[in-house]
């Protein structure tokens, strides 16, 4: 099933104007969720909104919005307040300007969004503004309002799309300096620094995404199937407290220990592809046949061993009656 679009409007460049549609490039449906039980029960846990100060739950028509000055002081903002102020949505990403690359420190990126023309119309005018921003090699910066807030979005060319990433204002990116400012100044001397060089250059290869594995997904995987088979789980080894060390010496044995290959490059050389679960995580996870408790306690004891059929003779031939 095709993802929904999070938003449809048009993309203008000056005079230039297309219909576009902006879906959302990344997900996290596809990782194991879980939620939360009655333990006695097996009834899932639901959550009341009540009053904090007498208990009772409160019904969703006596809810509203406060803004917290003091302890138990609330400024109360309604609805119809918030959307008297709320930014009406022209309905088109307006390019402002291009910046290089290279200027957008990587702190402001937010989510990236996929842009591509909406219908069959403007075509065209999409792959003129697409290939004025690649033939620049620049970042077309613009506005585009999303549930009722204005957002800067990057666009920049992506195969026969544009990618749109979602900017940071800049009271939203906190300053290094009140983290960096404790950091000490270390003199590293140029044996270390060489040893170091020696560990990245072994360790260097390309980027490949498909090479990664999410070790805590797939033990999540594999720790729901075997409680559905009604198999042991295996607990994990107690982990070793590792030996303070010299750091030459540590520099060095990680670079007699770094001889051996990367696990990606590792993979590569042996012919073996890694596991691949990046896609359709949910398909590894067995199917329960029908449902409720008794359908999840059926699934969850052993399946019996069936008996081997015994081989099948061959059919007699019949006689032709005379």
């Amino acid at each position: 099933m095709a993802p929904r679009a999070n938003w449809k409007g048009f993309l203008r460049l000056s005079l230039v104007t297309c219909p576009v549609a902006l879906y959302p490039a990344t997900s996290d449906t596809e990782k194991v969720s879980f939620n939360q039980i009655n333990r006695k029960t097996g009834h899932r846990i639901k959550y009341a909104k009540v009053d904090a100060g007498t208990g009772e739950e409160v019904a969703a028509d006596d809810i509203t919005k406060g803004y917290k000055i003091d302890t138990d002081t609330y400024i109360e903002v309604s609805k119809d307040e918030l959307d008297d102020i709320a930014l009406e949505s022209t309905r088109t990403i307006e390019i402002d300007e291009f910046v290089p690359k290279s200027d957008i420190d990587n702190r402001y990126l937010i989510r990236p969004y996929y842009l591509v023309p909406d219908g069959k119309v403007g075509h065209d005018a999409f792959a003129v503004i697409r290939e004025t921003i690649r033939s620049m090699d620049k970042i077309a910066i613009g506005r585009v309002v999303l549930t009722n807030r204005e957002h800067i979005i990057a666009l920049e060319p992506l195969d026969k799309g544009l990618m749109g990433t979602l900017l940071r204002y800049p009271y939203e990116v906190r300053s290094e300096k009140e983290y960096f400012d404790g950091i000490q100044d270390v003199k590293v001397t140029k044996d270390m620094l060489d040893l170091a060089r020696h560990i990245v250059e072994q360790k260097s290869g390309s980027f490949e995404p498909e090479q990664f594995e999410d070790r805590y997904e797939s033990a999540l995987i594999d720790l729901i199937n075997q409680k559905r088979n009604g198999l042991p789980t295996a607990k994990a080894a107690p982990k070793s407290g590792g030996n303070v060390i010299n750091l030459m010496d540590a520099l060095k044995r990680s670079l007699a220990g770094g001889k051996q290959a990367a696990p990606a490059a590792k993979a590569k050389s042996n012919g073996k592809k890694p596991k691949k679960r990046a896609e359709g995580q949910r398909e590894l996870l067995l199917p329960i046949s029908g449902g409720g408790k008794r359908a999840a306690k059926e699934a969850a004891k052993p399946e019996p061993k069936k008996a081997e059929k015994p081989a099948r003779a061959p059919a007699a031939r019949s006689k032709k009656a005379g």
